[in-house]
Protein backbone atom coordinates (compact mmCIF):
# COMPACT_ATOMS: atom_id res chain seq x y z
CA UNK A 1 0.00 0.00 0.00
CA UNK A 2 1.51 3.28 -0.82
CA UNK A 3 1.03 6.00 1.39
CA UNK A 4 1.45 9.65 0.61
CA UNK A 5 1.65 12.11 3.63
CA UNK A 6 0.61 15.63 2.28
CA UNK A 7 -0.08 19.20 3.78
CA UNK A 8 -1.83 22.45 2.27
CA UNK A 9 1.52 24.07 4.15
CA UNK A 10 4.85 23.74 5.33
CA UNK A 11 5.60 23.14 9.08
CA UNK A 12 2.20 21.22 9.84
CA UNK A 13 4.69 18.13 10.91
CA UNK A 14 4.59 15.86 7.84
CA UNK A 15 8.14 14.75 8.22
CA UNK A 16 7.09 14.16 12.22
CA UNK A 17 4.81 11.80 11.40
CA UNK A 18 6.24 10.33 8.46
CA UNK A 19 9.44 9.34 10.04
CA UNK A 20 8.01 8.04 13.31
CA UNK A 21 5.07 6.14 11.68
CA UNK A 22 7.28 4.60 9.19
CA UNK A 23 10.10 3.41 12.09
CA UNK A 24 6.62 2.34 14.34
CA UNK A 25 5.45 0.37 11.49
CA UNK A 26 9.21 -1.36 10.27
CA UNK A 27 9.09 -2.86 13.80
CA UNK A 28 6.91 -5.56 12.77
CA UNK A 29 6.46 -5.01 8.92
CA UNK A 30 8.88 -4.18 5.93
CA UNK A 31 8.21 -0.35 5.21
CA UNK A 32 9.62 1.99 2.88
CA UNK A 33 10.07 5.52 3.23
CA UNK A 34 10.95 8.26 0.62
CA UNK A 35 11.73 11.58 1.49
CA UNK A 36 10.38 13.81 -1.81
CA UNK A 37 10.61 16.96 -0.64
CA UNK A 38 13.66 16.99 -2.62
CA UNK A 39 14.38 20.56 -2.53
CA UNK A 40 15.58 20.52 1.40
CA UNK A 41 14.61 16.96 2.50
CA UNK A 42 15.10 16.50 6.29
CA UNK A 43 13.91 12.88 6.97
CA UNK A 44 17.77 11.77 7.39
CA UNK A 45 17.95 13.54 10.58
CA UNK A 46 16.19 10.86 12.41
CA UNK A 47 17.66 8.14 9.92
CA UNK A 48 20.56 6.10 11.00
CA UNK A 49 20.59 3.27 8.78
CA UNK A 50 23.29 1.93 6.47
CA UNK A 51 23.98 3.77 3.43
CA UNK A 52 23.77 1.02 0.25
CA UNK A 53 23.27 3.33 -2.61
CA UNK A 54 24.10 6.76 -3.94
CA UNK A 55 23.65 7.98 -7.41
CA UNK A 56 23.55 10.72 -9.91
CA UNK A 57 19.48 11.40 -11.17
CA UNK A 58 19.33 13.41 -14.52
CA UNK A 59 16.67 15.03 -16.63
CA UNK A 60 16.67 15.79 -20.40
CA UNK A 61 16.52 19.27 -21.98
CA UNK A 62 16.51 19.34 -25.77
CA UNK A 63 19.80 20.67 -27.08
CA UNK A 64 19.16 23.21 -30.81
CA UNK A 65 21.05 21.55 -33.83
CA UNK A 66 21.38 24.53 -35.75
CA UNK A 67 22.52 22.99 -38.59
CA UNK A 68 20.04 20.65 -38.99
CA UNK A 69 17.19 23.19 -38.41
CA UNK A 70 15.20 24.97 -40.83
CA UNK A 71 13.46 27.36 -38.65
CA UNK A 72 9.71 26.07 -38.85
CA UNK A 73 9.08 27.11 -35.74
CA UNK A 74 6.67 24.15 -34.62
CA UNK A 75 8.80 23.29 -31.73
CA UNK A 76 8.14 26.79 -29.95
CA UNK A 77 4.11 25.80 -31.18
CA UNK A 78 4.04 23.11 -29.14
CA UNK A 79 5.58 23.87 -26.27
CA UNK A 80 3.38 24.45 -23.33
CA UNK A 81 6.07 25.70 -21.25
CA UNK A 82 7.57 28.66 -23.18
CA UNK A 83 10.80 26.95 -22.87
CA UNK A 84 11.16 26.89 -26.80
CA UNK A 85 11.20 30.19 -28.51
CA UNK A 86 11.56 31.02 -32.31
CA UNK A 87 13.81 34.32 -32.56
CA UNK A 88 14.60 35.59 -36.00
CA UNK A 89 16.74 33.17 -37.07
CA UNK A 90 17.83 31.44 -33.41
CA UNK A 91 15.95 28.91 -31.55
CA UNK A 92 16.70 29.65 -27.93
CA UNK A 93 16.12 26.88 -25.24
CA UNK A 94 15.14 28.02 -21.30
CA UNK A 95 16.38 24.76 -19.93
CA UNK A 96 14.68 26.29 -16.26
CA UNK A 97 11.48 25.91 -18.10
CA UNK A 98 11.89 22.76 -19.36
CA UNK A 99 9.15 20.32 -18.06
CA UNK A 100 11.04 17.18 -20.06
CA UNK A 101 8.19 16.46 -21.99
CA UNK A 102 10.00 15.16 -25.13
CA UNK A 103 6.94 17.26 -27.53
CA UNK A 104 9.77 19.84 -29.40
CA UNK A 105 11.67 16.41 -29.90
CA UNK A 106 9.37 14.30 -30.71
CA UNK A 107 7.27 16.42 -33.15
CA UNK A 108 10.55 18.40 -34.92
CA UNK A 109 10.39 17.28 -38.72
CA UNK A 110 14.07 17.22 -39.09
CA UNK A 111 15.36 15.92 -35.53
CA UNK A 112 16.89 19.13 -34.75
CA UNK A 113 16.19 19.19 -31.10
CA UNK A 114 17.80 16.17 -29.70
CA UNK A 115 17.26 15.51 -25.55
CA UNK A 116 20.91 15.74 -23.69
CA UNK A 117 20.92 14.61 -20.07
CA UNK A 118 21.62 17.24 -17.32
CA UNK A 119 22.42 16.79 -13.86
CA UNK A 120 18.83 17.17 -11.43
CA UNK A 121 20.58 16.11 -8.11
CA UNK A 122 20.76 12.81 -5.91
CA UNK A 123 19.43 10.02 -4.48
CA UNK A 124 20.42 7.35 -1.74
CA UNK A 125 19.09 4.87 -0.11
CA UNK A 126 19.47 3.28 2.87
CA UNK A 127 18.48 0.26 5.43
CA UNK A 128 17.44 0.07 8.84
CA UNK A 129 16.39 -3.00 9.98
CA UNK A 130 13.04 -3.74 8.00
CA UNK A 131 12.93 -0.23 6.29
CA UNK A 132 14.53 0.98 3.11
CA UNK A 133 14.92 4.59 2.94
CA UNK A 134 15.41 7.19 0.05
CA UNK A 135 15.90 10.44 0.08
CA UNK A 136 16.45 12.45 -3.49
CA UNK A 137 17.75 16.34 -3.09
CA UNK A 138 17.82 18.90 -6.21
CA UNK A 139 20.90 20.09 -7.04
CA UNK A 140 21.24 23.85 -5.50
CA UNK A 141 20.05 26.13 -8.57
CA UNK A 142 17.64 23.12 -10.28
CA UNK A 143 14.15 24.13 -10.35
CA UNK A 144 12.33 21.21 -11.74
CA UNK A 145 11.25 18.83 -8.56
CA UNK A 146 8.81 16.98 -10.32
CA UNK A 147 11.13 14.65 -12.80
CA UNK A 148 13.30 13.99 -9.74
CA UNK A 149 10.03 13.50 -8.05
CA UNK A 150 8.90 11.10 -11.25
CA UNK A 151 12.32 9.23 -10.78
CA UNK A 152 12.43 7.96 -7.48
CA UNK A 153 8.88 6.82 -6.83
CA UNK A 154 10.04 4.72 -10.30
CA UNK A 155 13.02 3.62 -8.28
CA UNK A 156 11.14 2.73 -5.20
CA UNK A 157 8.48 0.65 -7.09
CA UNK A 158 11.03 -1.25 -9.67
CA UNK A 159 14.05 -1.67 -7.68
CA UNK A 160 13.48 -1.94 -4.08
CA UNK A 161 11.72 -4.97 -2.32
CA UNK A 162 7.91 -4.62 -2.55
CA UNK A 163 7.35 -4.18 1.28
CA UNK A 164 3.94 -4.45 2.98
CA UNK A 165 4.08 0.02 3.29
CA UNK A 166 5.25 2.57 1.25
CA UNK A 167 5.26 5.95 3.05
CA UNK A 168 5.91 8.99 1.60
CA UNK A 169 7.24 12.20 2.81
CA UNK A 170 5.78 14.96 0.30
CA UNK A 171 6.64 18.37 -0.04
CA UNK A 172 4.18 20.97 1.25
CA UNK A 173 1.51 22.99 -1.53
CA UNK A 174 -1.09 21.88 -3.83
CA UNK A 175 1.41 22.50 -6.73
CA UNK A 176 3.08 20.14 -9.06
CA UNK A 177 5.76 18.66 -6.84
CA UNK A 178 2.92 17.40 -5.22
CA UNK A 179 0.99 15.96 -7.57
CA UNK A 180 4.11 13.65 -8.96
CA UNK A 181 4.46 12.67 -5.18
CA UNK A 182 0.64 11.42 -4.88
CA UNK A 183 -0.19 10.78 -8.23
CA UNK A 184 -0.16 6.69 -7.59
CA UNK A 185 -0.89 6.85 -3.85
CA UNK A 186 -3.85 4.43 -2.03
CA UNK A 187 -3.77 6.84 0.20
CA UNK A 188 -3.44 10.38 1.20
CA UNK A 189 -2.84 11.35 5.23
CA UNK A 190 -2.90 15.22 5.25
CA UNK A 191 -1.50 15.93 8.19
CA UNK A 192 -2.85 19.80 9.22
CA UNK A 193 -2.90 21.91 12.75
CA UNK A 194 -6.01 23.84 14.44
CA UNK A 195 -5.47 27.30 13.10
CA UNK A 196 -6.81 29.60 10.46
CA UNK A 197 -3.77 29.07 8.08
CA UNK A 198 -3.66 25.23 8.89
CA UNK A 199 -7.77 25.00 7.71
CA UNK A 200 -7.32 27.50 4.86
CA UNK A 201 -4.19 25.22 3.32
CA UNK A 202 -6.45 21.66 4.37
CA UNK A 203 -9.30 23.34 2.14
CA UNK A 204 -7.08 23.56 -0.83
CA UNK A 205 -5.42 20.13 0.21
CA UNK A 206 -8.61 18.20 -0.19
CA UNK A 207 -10.10 19.70 -3.04
CA UNK A 208 -6.60 19.39 -5.27
CA UNK A 209 -6.79 15.64 -3.90
CA UNK A 210 -10.43 15.21 -4.69
CA UNK A 211 -9.81 16.99 -8.32
CA UNK A 212 -6.92 13.22 -8.45
CA UNK A 213 -9.88 11.17 -7.05
CA UNK A 214 -7.83 10.39 -3.83
CA UNK A 215 -8.72 8.78 -0.63
CA UNK A 216 -8.08 10.45 1.98
CA UNK A 217 -7.64 10.88 5.78
CA UNK A 218 -6.73 13.63 8.31
CA UNK A 219 -4.36 14.01 10.85
CA UNK A 220 -4.58 17.03 13.07
CA UNK A 221 -1.02 18.00 14.64
CA UNK A 222 -0.76 20.40 17.74
CA UNK A 223 -4.37 20.20 19.11
CA UNK A 224 -4.46 22.56 21.68
CA UNK A 225 -4.07 25.54 20.09
CA UNK A 226 -6.20 28.09 17.90
CA UNK A 227 -9.57 26.31 17.44
CA UNK A 228 -11.54 23.20 16.32
CA UNK A 229 -12.79 24.72 13.55
CA UNK A 230 -10.57 22.41 11.63
CA UNK A 231 -12.26 19.55 13.75
CA UNK A 232 -16.08 21.06 12.21
CA UNK A 233 -14.72 21.16 8.48
CA UNK A 234 -13.74 17.27 8.47
CA UNK A 235 -17.07 16.62 9.94
CA UNK A 236 -19.31 18.41 7.30
CA UNK A 237 -16.72 17.04 4.44
CA UNK A 238 -17.22 13.96 5.67
CA UNK A 239 -13.39 13.09 5.95
CA UNK A 240 -11.86 10.52 8.56
CA UNK A 241 -9.60 11.85 11.52
CA UNK A 242 -7.47 9.07 12.01
CA UNK A 243 -5.17 10.81 14.66
CA UNK A 244 -5.39 14.05 17.22
CA UNK A 245 -1.64 14.09 18.19
CA UNK A 246 -1.61 16.98 21.36
CA UNK A 247 0.79 20.09 21.52
CA UNK A 248 3.60 19.43 23.99
CA UNK A 249 6.87 20.96 24.49
CA UNK A 250 8.69 17.57 24.71
CA UNK A 251 7.23 16.80 21.19
CA UNK A 252 9.08 19.73 20.11
CA UNK A 253 12.56 19.52 22.31
CA UNK A 254 12.76 15.86 21.19
CA UNK A 255 11.97 17.02 17.26
CA UNK A 256 14.48 19.64 17.72
CA UNK A 257 17.34 17.40 18.74
CA UNK A 258 16.35 15.32 15.95
CA UNK A 259 15.27 12.18 17.61
CA UNK A 260 12.06 10.31 18.03
CA UNK A 261 8.65 10.91 19.59
CA UNK A 262 7.20 7.62 19.50
CA UNK A 263 9.18 5.98 21.82
CA UNK A 264 9.39 8.83 24.68
CA UNK A 265 5.44 10.38 24.38
CA UNK A 266 2.69 7.78 24.77
CA UNK A 267 0.07 9.84 23.24
CA UNK A 268 2.10 10.10 20.12
CA UNK A 269 2.82 6.20 19.97
CA UNK A 270 -0.89 5.30 20.57
CA UNK A 271 -1.80 7.78 17.74
CA UNK A 272 0.54 6.12 15.56
CA UNK A 273 -0.76 2.42 16.24
CA UNK A 274 -4.61 3.62 15.50
CA UNK A 275 -3.09 5.53 12.16
CA UNK A 276 -1.82 1.68 11.51
CA UNK A 277 -4.57 -0.38 12.94
CA UNK A 278 -6.50 1.55 10.20
CA UNK A 279 -3.99 1.08 7.15
CA UNK A 280 -4.00 -2.73 8.17
CA UNK A 281 -7.98 -2.37 7.89
CA UNK A 282 -7.97 -0.77 5.19
CA UNK A 283 -5.31 -3.47 3.16
CA UNK A 284 -7.51 -6.25 4.24
CA UNK A 285 -10.51 -4.87 2.42
CA UNK A 286 -8.91 -4.06 -0.48
CA UNK A 287 -7.17 -7.99 -0.75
Amino acid sequence: MKVAIASGKGGTGKTTLAVNLALRASETRNVVLADLDVEEPNSSIFISGNKLIEQQLFRSVPNWEKEACTLCGKCAEVCQFHAVVKLGETIMVLPKLCHSCFACSELCPVNALPMRNTPLGWMRVFEQGKLFFLESKLDVGEEMSAPMIKQTIAYMNDKLPEPEYQFRDCPPGTSCPVIAATGDADLVLLVTEPTPFGLHDLELAVEAMRQLDKRMAVVINRWGIGNDKVLRFCETERLPVWAIFPNQRKIAELYSRGELIYPKVQEFREGLDSILDKLDLMKREAE
